[in-house]
């Protein structure tokens, strides 16, 4: 591109980042998001991480004896395409091998029927070898491997079902951790309890894993700092003292356990509606006695099964599902692009969601709010007791974007619900206040490090974004505004970009902020504004994209770079440079360049790319709508600049 490329050259040319050219590009994506619209109103694109789940719905099959030979068989497919050349698996695309996602991809493969004499296993053993061996596993997977009695229990933490007795103040109690923790722990600690036997009907074993006799393994639990510890010497005493907890307190935690998880199975959603949660959920209700054809049962397993994504050769199954925020972010994609087409798209959209507000359904987030009233939307189809604030703001925001008045009330209950939701430090978390215990990530269970759910930037972000929008901000909102502002700018970067909690990463931190800056009037020569502007400007690629690997969240070095460009992460950067007055900068008119050179003929666009952590450096996300909507967005956002004459 040469040099001399300037705005005005945008706004006369049909040929590259033209309006026409931009027009055409626009509509022709806008055709195939509404082919893909569901009937009800919604979006929900397909949700995908790593090997580990699909891996794990085997192992669950296998477990329980209920083996579908033809979806392991897909499934099966499915895990050998991912693996990498020396012989593991990734977290994310063009990550590197992962030791406890390589031992259960192994173990889900022998299960199938894979020989450990072909060439893809013995690479997947060598790997795990050289890694340390499975014991060197996390602890999730050394649980899996204890129910199938490859590992002795001794080898996973002391999970005492004891805790649910425990009182607030206690330094451990289940409030104290995030809603993920939590869903995942309970029907843990009754597994925990009964330590049962995977049935296991092929009696397969996976011993090769292991460099020391799994029971003889003295090193399950290597000391990560000094108050793990200490946590690690706790673990030994509640070991050695346990048995002599009396019966009758044994009993009543363990009936408590119980009633939380069946308070909380949330139907065919499930437990938690997270797959983790939902198949220890299944196999704790059958711990407990209830037959398999018990409504509880029935319904569990249902709801993991829905989680499925099955097609002709392969299969794989989904974390959980994502339709209110894939549909509030199509709606905010739509209402940019403007039209009545579009606009009653969108609407229809609105419809859904106002529906599916949670008002008066009772949240373990009350415990803390207990005088709030409900109003927020959940990420999944059914989640009444998680309320999420990033989705709630997103839904709530396009509401008030619209401008319908039968979403005002809806709108405003949301924005009453995160108001109240606020944290003491002025940011805003996903689902809970205050939930910043950091010393519990020691634990020996949270050896992940995301047992908890803090306040972070791109929600607190979102927050802001809705907030500035209200009509009585001034009033009603004004300390909530300007203590979330404060924490924005106490969590701005030395280089000028946030970091990204729920999206890869600082691209996606920096863009959160800047529109939600935007939102609350904040000049776009603010020195947030410009620090944050620099720094996208400055790590923009050759091509005229942006990237950003995953690999950002272990090397802070590595933040802005990629070995190739995306669509979403584009779309990203170009959103926050025309909040921050870039619209007419050269980087800006490149990136639009970029976006309309890489639009497939289907209308959308295609990345392979990884979107976004589920957990930074231990689980991590392919939102498949992200270069469905984002692209369209940016490119819509542009053309109303363009067409506004404000660039």
């Amino acid at each position: 591109m040469p040099t001399s490329y300037t705005s005005e050259t945008a706004r006369n040319s049909t040929d590259v980042g033209g309006n026409i050219v931009t027009s055409k590009s626009i509509a022709h994506g806008l055709k195939a998001l509404l082919d893909l619209q569901h009937h009800d109103g919604y979006w929900s694109f397909e949700l995908e991480a790593d090997a580990t789940i699909p891996a794990e719905y085997v192992i669950m099959m296998h477990y329980l004896d209920e083996v579908d030979v033809e979806l392991q068989n897909k499934i099966g497919v499915y895990l050998r395409d991912h693996q990498l050349p020396e012989g593991g698996w990734p977290l994310y695309l063009d990550g590197e091998g992962n030791i406890s996602c390589t031992v259960k991809v192994y173990y889900a493969l022998k299960l199938i029927g894979d020989k450990p004499e072909e060439s893809h296993m013995k690479k997947a053993r060598d790997a795990i070898h050289f890694w340390g061996g499975a014991a060197r596993s996390n602890v999730f997977t050394r649980i899996t491997l204890a129910l199938f009695e490859q590992i002795p229990w001794r080898g996973v933490p002391c999970l005492p079902v004891e805790c649910m007795l425990l009182p607030r103040w206690f330094p451990f109690h289940l409030l104290k951790i995030s809603y993920w923790s939590r869903t995942v722990m309970v029907p843990l600690l009754i597994l925990y309890h009964y330590k049962p036997k995977a049935k296991n009907p092929r009696k397969i074993s996976i011993s090769e894993l292991f460099l020391t006799p799994p029971y003889k393994e003295k090193n399950y639990f290597p000391v990560r700092s000094p108050l793990n510890y200490v946590f690690l010497l706790l673990d030994s005493m509640v070991r050695l003292f346990g048995p002599f907890i009396p019966r009758a307190i044994h009993k009543r935690a363990l009936k408590k356990a119980e009633a939380w998880m069946i308070e909380r199975l949330n139907g065919t959603g499930g437990l938690g509606a997270i797959f983790p949660a939902m198949v220890n959920a299944y196999e704790a209700l059958v711990s407990l006695g209830y037959p398999k054809d018990h409504s509880y049962c029935v319904t569990a397993r249902d709801a993991v099964n829905r989680l499925l994504v099955v097609g002709d050769e392969k299969a794989y199954c989904q974390p959980c599902v994502s339709p209110v925020w894939d549909t509030g972010l199509a709606c905010l994609t739509l209402l940019e692009c403007q039209g009545e087409e579009n606009i009653n798209a969108a609407n229809k959209a609105l419809d859904w969601l106002k529906e599916k507000q949670l008002l008066e359904d009772p949240g373990d987030w009350q415990e803390y709010r207990p005088s709030l009233p409900g109003g927020g939307w959940g990420f999944q189809f059914y989640n009444s007791h998680y309320p999420d604030l990033d989705d709630t703001a997103v839904v709530a925001y396009a509401m008030l974007k619209n401008g319908e008045d039968r979403f005002r009330e809806s709108a405003q209950r949301a924005m009453e619900w995160i108001a109240g939701m606020q944290s003491r430090n002025g940011g805003f978390a996903s689902f809970d206040a205050d939930n910043d215990h950091y010393y519990l990530n020691e634990i020996p269970f949270a050896d992940h490090g995301a047992l908890l759910d803090p306040p972070t930037s791109d929600v607190s972000a979102r927050c802001l974004m809705l907030l500035s929008r209200s009509p009585s901000k001034d009033s009603n909102y004004q300390k909530v505004l300007q203590t979330c502002l404060k924490f924005l700018k106490d969590e701005q970067e030395e280089d000028g970009s946030w970091f990204g909690r729920w999206g890869t990463n600082y691209i996606y931190g920096t863009w959160s902020v800047l529109i939600a800056l935007e939102e609350a009037g904040i000049s776009g020569e603010n020195p947030l504004m410009r620090k944050a502007a620099s720094w996208l400007k400055s790590i923009q690629r050759d091509d005229g994209g942006w990237g950003e690997s995953n690999n950002s969240y272990a090397d802070i070095s590595s933040r802005g770079q990629a070995s190739r460009s995306t669509s979403f992460q584009t779309a990203w950067a170009l959103l926050g440079l025309m909040a921050a007055g870039e619209g007419n900068s050269i980087e800006t008119e490149r990136g639009i360049d970029f976006l309309l050179s890489t639009q497939t003929p289907s209308g959308l666009w295609d990345d392979e790319e990884f979107t976004a952590p589920g957990f930074p450096r231990v689980f991590y996300l392919k939102y498949h709508g992200y270069d469905k909507y984002f692209p369209l967005w940016a490119l819509a956002r542009y053309k109303t600049l363009l067409s506004a004459g404000s660039l």
